[in-house]
């Protein structure tokens, strides 16, 4: 038998989520040393009463990501720019008027095929009738016509699409809005798509007689319909093969964004497959770029390169039909490998945050994604949640890098400079650089909300300040119960911290009211006392 490595420890360290206090034992006359505060040895838990200004919720601190250095969404060449690229518009100005007629009269072709397919056709839940499916040959044929209008003239091919019967779900990246028109022409699935792509102008019409199944990301009923339509569909082979985006929205290509579980709650056998648009001059994703602007650089190109990669079906293992995350991660390791590209914790939230950003004028938007998908897992804040966070993270008046420093901090929570409303500061500040980002603000933010004792120390915190116990708090009561945390309050601040918590704005503070404004604003949990936390 080996000799045990003198240097390792006799009892190994255990993990818990408990703080950890080191005790030093040494020679001088004092015996034992606790470690002193700022010792890197001990937990931020250790030391709450003088740091953490939410200790009486949780010892633990928000984990820290680092900085979201990539943004999935731009499109690299959003203008015309260069000589090359200007002469070449003019010289296909005439070729692009072609091209439009030619995309105008397959469009209405398609759209008058399909309204015939789909004359009389009242039975939805089953599959279309084939002599129906015939007559959508016609806007099949129609939709290489219009790929052929917008310069793909031939489009690589690598591999074969499975069998329906083999494969009934295909899964892609999402660039652009050519793959959906591709995929119509090869394989004329059965697609997932968003409601309001039901009322699109002719292509809304062609998404129906897809036999498509409507989704509403936003509501968690039809979430839970979809996945069922899609184990429905897939479970019959009289239905198209079924056609998902994982990604949920279109990105650059450049990196791979979360999936969304959808395509692999069923656990069905599924074929990965990779689009590619190479390019030099002209970047064809559909990033942060109008659709028209997008259509007429296509338009005014010589070839619009084009590459589609069926990979090998995946088989889902016994554990991974029941593991929806395991399946999805197998399939979205397999399409990042072919694309050579890494994925990252950005969603469809992310998107939202962006454009969100760019509604409000903000200088560089893509400093406000977080990527979300890791949010969601970790504190189980919504996109529309997120969205609200920004609102008020920007009612702070970030900078041009997207940081807010401490006296705009505390105009936008309407506290005033005093030593618990820093330390609130310096909680979400990680970095001690004096400013905070839009994503600590929201990783500090998620992270109080998610605190098992928050809810119940805000009706803890309605009890004390409702003095009189006639379920409203008025600005009295208010102001004698903020005196202890933050003293020397004046009338007009007491009048704008009533303000901020009148949730409904009906100049009286219910239990409602409190509790709703502390949700948007979770922080705020701080300025009640701390000794009114639970035990």
């Amino acid at each position: 038998m080996a000799d045990p490595d003198l240097s390792s420890p006799l009892i190994h360290h255990q993990s818990s989520d408990q703080p950890e206090v080191v005790i030093s034992i040494d020679d001088d006359e004092s015996g034992l040393n606790l470690p002193a505060v700022g010792d890197p040895r001990v937990s931020r838990g250790f030391e709450f009463d003088h740091r953490n200004p939410y200790g009486f919720l949780s010892e633990s601190e928000p984990p820290v990501l680092g900085p979201t250095t990539v943004d999935p969404f731009r499109n690299n060449t959003p203008g015309v720019s260069g000589l090359y690229e200007a002469i070449k518009i003019v010289i296909c100005l005439p070729i692009a008027l072609i091209r439009l007629v030619l995309f105008a009269a397959s469009l209405a072709v398609g759209y008058l095929a399909t309204k015939l397919a789909l004359a009389g056709w009242k039975d939805k839940e089953n599959p279309m009738p084939l002599w129906r499916c015939r007559i959508m040959w016609i806007t099949r044929i129609c939709t290489r016509c219009i790929l052929f209008s917008f310069g793909y003239q031939w489009i690589r091919r690598k591999g074969k699409p499975a069998r329906r019967e083999i494969a009934p779900i295909v899964v892609s990246n999402h660039v652009s809005y050519i793959e959906p028109i591709f995929y119509f022409y090869e394989l004329s699935p059965t697609i997932v798509a968003s409601e309001s792509h039901d009322s699109l102008p002719f292509v809304g019409t062609i998404i129906r007689a897809m036999q498509v199944i409507y989704v509403n990301r936003f509501s968690q009923a039809s979430r839970k319909n979809a996945v069922h339509e899609i184990k429905r569909k897939a479970s019959c082979d009289r239905f198209p093969r079924l056609l998902l985006f994982p990604e949920g929205t279109t990105t650059n290509g450049k990196v791979l964004i979360s999936f969304q579980l959808g395509a692999f709650i069923p656990g069905y056998p599924i074929q990965p497959v990779v689009v590619r648009y190479p390019h030099v001059h002209f970047d064809q994703s559909w990033g942060n770029i109008s659709l028209l602007m997008l259509m007429f650089r296509m338009f005014t190109q010589f070839h619009n390169f084009m590459e589609v990669e069926y990979l090998p079906v995946i088989y889902p293992s016994e554990k991974q039909k029941q593991n929806a995350v395991r399946l999805s991660q197998k399939t979205s390791h397999a399409i990042a490998t072919s694309l050579n590209v890494v994925q990252t914790s950005h969603s469809y939230a992310d998107l939202m945050l962006l454009n969100r950003a760019t509604e409000l004028k903000l200088e560089n938007p893509s400093n406000y994604m977080v990527e979300m998908a890791r949010v969601e897992s970790l504190f189980h804040v919504s996109s529309l949640e997120a969205t609200r966070f920004l609102d008020t993270f920007v009612s702070m008046i970030p900078d041009s890098s997207g940081r807010v420093r401490l006296h705009d901090f505390l105009r936008g929570l309407k506290l005033k400079p005093c030593p618990l409303s820093k330390r609130i500061f310096e909680f979400i500040d990680v970095e001690k650089v004096g400013s905070i980002t839009f994503k600590q603000f929201l990783f500090a933010s998620g992270h109080v909300l998610t605190q098992p004792l928050f809810k119940q120390t805000c009706e803890l915190a309605f009890s004390h300040c409702d003095a009189d116990g006639d379920g409203y708090i008025t600005i009295q009561e208010l102001g004698d119960a903020l005196k202890n945390t933050i003293p020397n309050l004046n009338k007009d601040e007491i009048q704008g911290m009533y303000h901020l918590l009148d949730d409904d704005q009906d100049q009286r503070i219910s239990q409602n009211d409190l509790l709703s404004c502390l949700r948007r604003n979770p922080l705020l949990i701080a300025i009640f006392a701390p000794e009114l936390a639970p035990t």
